[in-house]
């Protein structure tokens, strides 16, 4: 049976990078709040879609998120963003104008509220003593505080593949096709 995962190749996903999080990660990927997963398939990206999400994300100004506290799913420790409400409106434009990008492919309910993964290696028997003892660790170093101006489109080729950047946008701007 198909739950949802693993990632599929040609997933994308839209993401905000953290990088002021990276010191603390213990998951194997940058840090990162996830606007959007899985939005369309590769396959079905192409200039107008490139256009339209230029013009989405230049109707949202830049902001600020701060992460203040650990908090935990089963399995994992992350940190909310605060406020999260600028990343909500970014999910919630992306899934009006696209309604078929279905968040973590609804198999949550409700949806995750936005967050930052920092460990997700632990299974249901570890979890909670190990991240007891990664959160007395990293208490020090927070709380952070990231500047946000871009959302970037990232790809899969699938299970065990990693992810690549495709391109970004700037929030309140023209998309920076740097990546």
């Amino acid at each position: 049976m198909d739950d949802g995962w693993p990632d599929r190749p040609g997933d994308t996903a839209l993401t905000l990078r953290i990088p002021e999080a990276n010191p603390l990660m213990r998951a194997e990927f940058p840090a990162h709040v996830t606007v959007l997963y899985p939005f369309l398939n590769a396959s079905r990206l192409t200039p107008s879609t490139d256009r339209a999400l230029a013009s989405l994300f230049a109707g949202h100004a830049p902001f600020t998120l701060k992460f203040l506290e650990f908090r935990r799913y089963p399995g994992v420790l992350y940190l909310p963003p605060d406020p999260a409400e600028p990343v909500r409106a970014l999910t919630a434009s992306l899934t009006a104008r696209w309604p078929e990008a279905v968040p973590y492919r609804g198999i949550f309910t409700p949806p995750l509220a936005p967050h930052l993964t920092l460990a997700n290696h632990e299974g249901p028997d570890t979890y909670e003593a190990a991240y007891d003892a990664l959160e007395q660790e990293l208490a020090p170093r927070l709380p952070l505080v990231s500047q946000v101006d871009t959302v970037r489109l990232i790809v899969t080729d699938g299970p065990g593949a990693g992810w690549r950047d495709l391109t970004s946008y700037r929030l309140g701007g023209e998309p920076d096709r740097a990546a």
